[in-house]
């Protein structure tokens, strides 16, 4: 239950990024609205799996999703550049995080 937390709390981080980039700075009130919203709620998400959870898996899950969700909705979404570069990238975050779950750290 709590890596589901974790892996929900990083999708939410993807939505407080890309909010955060339509607020343009806090300019336009629903973006900025929907920040705070995704934000809240993927820290809160995030900390109630770390009562269970070792921090450092835990953190690396929350911003490899975060930041690998963000990438690819900027270039699905928001015209993005894709490049071969970027794509490689991602998937060695993924790859990253896969690594440190296989580790043995996690619980």
């Amino acid at each position: 239950m709590a890596w589901l937390l974790v892996i929900v709390a990083g999708l939410l981080e993807t939505g407080f990024a890309v909010s955060l980039k339509l607020s343009h700075g806090f300019t336009r009130l629903w973006p900025t609205i929907s920040f705070a919203a995704f934000a809240l709620s993927s820290f809160g998400l995030l900390t109630l799996a770390l009562k269970r959870l070792d921090v450092g898996p835990a953190y690396a899950v929350w911003t490899g999703i975060g930041a690998a969700g963000t990438a690819i909705y900027g270039m699905v979404f928001l015209g993005d550049v894709v490049s071969t570069l970027k794509l490689v990238s991602i998937t060695l975050v993924i790859v990253g995080v896969i690594g440190l779950q296989l580790s043995g750290g996690a619980h």
